[in-house]
């Protein structure tokens, strides 16, 4: 450790940078590239030290630079990450090896193809699901909830779609059509949000061949998230509801109703004036 820490304050970093051209190239190859190391820096601002001072043809993504979007995925050590979330320093060594997520086509260099990603996502109705479709499209109220019933999927709300549990996904790897812990974590999400009443409907989509009975709990996905989202967990919950449903050891669902008209407020008291009146 020394040794490695030594070679982070001599200044020097080699990043190994995946390269991809559709037009051009057959094949991915990786490209060396040395940068000057700074104290805290991520491995984001290496590469975006690269795009700036040295090869400005180099494609990535990259938006909040925060860990909020999700946008800058990437395999850094054979690790999948969001590229902003993690330091130079965490790693530990001074040659960083950065390809695009696994289990993604590839449109250029470090930029995967996410659509399954949002297709999947999409086919799970990621969205609360009514019968009062009048009230959904002119809303005059909110609809209660808890905040018992909040914690059972708040959790799970917090994905922010990087795609890094699919990317660390063995079942993906071999299963182009599996829905994957992203959406099936998110069906998990809205089935459980007390305000929904889409249930029998996402059972029906993910209680299918390549859906939730795929997932053998390898938990990849939940080490791989950078929001803790724990999406290995959502799964197995997802089995349960899914089995009590076909069992129908599960009692219909009652969606919570719209909230009440606010109380009217007493009026309040007129407040006395100051006794001590500024000079």
């Amino acid at each position: 450790m020394a040794e490695k820490e030594k070679s982070l304050t001599m200044g020097k970093l080699t990043f190994r940078v995946q390269r991809y051209e559709p037009t051009r190239d057959e094949k991915t190859y990786l490209q060396e590239f040395v940068i000057p190391f700074t104290k805290g820096m991520t491995v984001l601002d290496g590469l975006n030290y690269i795009k700036e001072k040295l090869d400005n043809t180099l494609a990535f993504r990259v938006s909040c630079r925060m860990g909020i979007c999700g946008s800058c995925g990437m395999l850094i050590n054979n690790f999948p990450c969001l590229a902003c979330h993690i330091t130079v320093e965490e790693l530990g060594k001074d040659v960083i090896e950065i390809k695009s997520l696994p289990n993604y086509g590839i449109i250029k260099d470090l930029v995967p193809d996410l659509t399954p990603l949002f297709e999947k996502h999409k086919s799970i109705r990621p969205y609360i699901v009514r019968s009062d479709s009048e009230e959904m499209e002119e809303p005059t109220a909110e609809y209660t909830q808890s905040p018992q019933a909040l914690e059972e999927y708040l959790q799970f709300s917090f994905c922010v779609k990087c795609g890094l549990c699919l990317a660390a996904c063995p079942t993906s790897a071999t299963d182009v059509l599996f829905l994957g812990p992203q959406s099936l974590a998110q069906a998990y999400r809205y089935c459980a949000d007390s305000r929904d009443e889409g249930m029998r409907e996402r059972t029906a989509i993910v209680d299918s061949g390549h859906g939730v009975w795929l997932c053998h709990l390898a938990g990849a996905c939940s080490e791989a998230c950078p929001k803790g989202v724990d999406p290995a967990l959502a799964i197995q919950l997802l089995k349960r509801t899914v089995l009590a449903q076909t069992l129908r050891l599960q009692k219909k669902k009652e969606a919570s109703p719209i909230a009440p008209p606010p109380v009217e407020e007493k009026p309040k008291l007129p407040v006395p004036e100051f006794t001590a009146k500024p000079s």
